[in-house]
């Protein structure tokens, strides 16, 4: 889907994925020497929370969010109640009087956009750098947990033509511009408009080379990061150098090896590692990478665990 722009209308949902839509399966993986929950997603989950919760159980040891041990199956007001509650401790700890209330009321703003975590937040980027966003509300809930938010989809400053029509301007602000461009008599305007276009449709993945490099350089090593890629939230770390993304798709929830998923390429060529990021060789498949997978045995699963579930909280 396109980038901040409002998700499509939700369609009726069958009573199945009723009862499906707020658990989310916990994978348990050892990371940096403890056992540690990762949330996992279904096909189309709400990305953002989970993101944000991953960094949050990933650096439990500075958020102080955990679950017991034995939890397998985690609901969506569960990870909501977490969330508020880190919200709540991140007070400044020597406020000024002015950071004090200004703090309030972003707390305030924050917990009236964390319903929208679950669904999908409003999010425009900027072509101009890594960091680049319509500073909205929802951006607040980043800012108040101190999680940095980046994403690759920049413009070479190698086309001067192409910084020329992109400019400073947002995502919305561009397609606005490509619908007047195009209505323009003035033809330098049109072919203004055109070249916007033709940037938007050739980098339709969202990332581009000149944006890896970019986030290559300016992600700390070591840091925790949300990135941001057509509507979808992942957990980004950076280890020796490279990129990689929190793998959190349900299918590999048995895949212990399965953890990280390289972001070194823009077309979506990746390897998949494991928690020490080694490259996952699991039996009978292919060099580091993995075969997708089974959605029937997948949802065998899910459902098994979820009835689980069930069964215990009645």
């Amino acid at each position: 889907g396109a980038v901040g722009l409002p998700a499509e209308p939700p369609q009726p949902r069958t009573s199945s994925r009723e009862a499906g839509a707020d658990f989310y399966c916990v994978k348990w993986i050892t990371w940096k020497g403890e056992r540690t929950p990762v949330i996992m997603q279904s096909e189309n989950g709400p990305c953002p929370l989970l993101a944000i919760m991953n960094i949050l159980f990933l650096q439990w040891k500075a958020s102080g969010v955990k679950l017991p041990p034995q939890k397998e199956v985690v609901t969506a007001e569960e990870l909501m109640a977490h969330l508020g509650d880190c919200i709540l401790s991140t007070q400044p700890r020597e406020p000024s009087e002015g950071l004090q209330l200004n703090f309030q009321q972003n707390v305030h703003d924050t917990m009236m956009v964390l319903p929208k975590l679950s669904t999908g937040l409003d999010v425009n980027v900027r072509f101009t750098g890594v960091s680049d966003f319509e500073y909205t509300p929802e951006c607040i809930v980043f800012d108040l947990l101190n999680v940095p938010l980046y994403h690759g989809w920049l413009v070479d400053p190698q086309s001067p033509e192409v910084v020329q029509a992109v400019g400073k301007l947002s995502y919305n602000q561009l397609v606005e511009k490509i619908i007047t461009c195009k209505q323009a008599s003035d033809s330098s305007l049109v072919s203004e408009g055109l070249v916007a276009e033709q940037f938007l449709e050739t980098t339709a993945s969202q990332l581009t080379y000149h944006g890896l490099c970019e986030l290559t350089a300016a992600v700390p090593e070591g840091q925790l990061s949300v990135f941001f890629r057509n509507n979808h939230f992942s957990t980004m770390i950076k280890h020796k150098g490279h990129l990689y993304l929190l793998v959190t798709d349900q299918g590999f929830l048995q895949e212990e090896r399965v953890v990280w998923e390289s972001l070194h390429n823009v077309d979506g060529d990746s390897c998949f590692c494991d928690t020490e990021f080694h490259l996952s060789h699991a039996p009978g498949k292919v060099g580091g990478t993995v075969a997708p997978p089974d959605p029937l045995l997948q949802q065998s699963q899910v459902d098994q665990v979820r009835s689980t579930y069930l069964q215990q909280s009645q």
